[in-house]
C-alpha cells in the first residue's frame, strides 16, 4: 500500500481563505492545509457577461478586498456559478426561486465555473475551471424534497449530497462543482510553496 502523502508548505506566511462557505472550508482540510477564515462580504456582483469572467473577477475582488489588510498572509478567494444553456444560476433567494431553478435543472446537462485568486503581496494568480453535470430526470414527487434544501449553492443543489439522487455524472473535476477544482489548484499553489494532499 503506497504511504499517505500529506501537504505541507515551505512559506512561513499565514494562510487565509476569504469565505466561510462549508463545502470550501472542508475542502482545504481535506487536502491538508491550515488556514485562517477570513470572509471578504464583497458585493458579489458583476456587468461582465461571459461565466469565465464573471468568476475570475468575483473572485479577484474577493482576495483583493483580505488581503489589502493581510499584506504578510497568502490570500485564497473563489467563485462558483452555474449556467444552464447560457443562462447563469445563481443561488436562490427564496424557496420559489429553489423550486425553479430545479424544475429548469431536472434532467439538463449544464456547466459549473469555479474561480480561484490567490493573493501574495504583489503576486496574484486567477484561474477558472468549468465542468459538466448531468442531471437525472427526477419524478414530480422526488424533486419536490430538495425545493429550498440547498439554499446556500449556486444551482439550489448539493453534488456531494448522495441521498438527493440528482447528479448522474460530472465531465471534469468533480471538486470544480463543489467549489474548488483540485487539480488546477494544487498546480497553482506550488508557485507559493504550498503543496496540497495527494488525493
Amino acid at each position: 500500500m503506497p504511504k499517505k502523502q500529506y501537504s505541507y508548505t515551505s512559506s512561513n506566511k499565514k494562510i487565509i481563505l476569504a469565505s466561510c462557505s462549508p463545502r470550501r472550508i472542508a475542502l482545504l482540510k481535506l487536502w491538508g492545509l491550515s488556514f485562517t477564515i477570513i470572509p471578504s462580504n464583497i458585493n458579489e456582483s458583476s456587468n461582465l457577461k461571459k461565466p469565465s469572467f464573471i468568476v475570475k473577477e468575483l473572485a479577484l475582488k474577493k482576495a483583493s478586498s483580505v488581503a489589502s489588510h493581510h499584506e504578510d498572509s497568502i490570500v485564497l478567494a473563489a467563485d462558483t456559478v452555474v449556467v444552464l444553456n447560457g443562462k447563469i444560476i445563481g443561488k436562490p433567494k427564496n424557496k420559489k426561486e429553489s423550486k425553479t431553478i430545479l424544475k429548469q435543472l431536472n434532467g439538463s446537462t449544464h456547466k459549473v465555473y469555479t474561480g480561484v485568486c490567490i493573493v501574495e503581496g504583489n503576486k496574484k494568480v486567477v484561474f477558472y475551471d468549468v465542468s459538466s453535470v448531468k442531471m437525472k430526470k427526477l419524478p414530480p414527487k422526488n424533486l419536490k424534497l430538495l425545493f429550498g434544501k440547498h439554499m446556500d449553492k449556486a444551482g439550489s443543489y448539493s453534488v456531494q449530497d448522495k441521498k438527493d439522487f440528482f447528479v448522474e455524472k460530472i465531465f471534469g473535476d468533480f471538486f470544480t462543482v463543489v467549489g474548488l477544482p483540485y487539480i488546477k489548484l494544487a498546480q497553482k499553489l506550488k508557485n507559493f510553496n504550498i503543496y496540497l494532499k495527494h488525493l
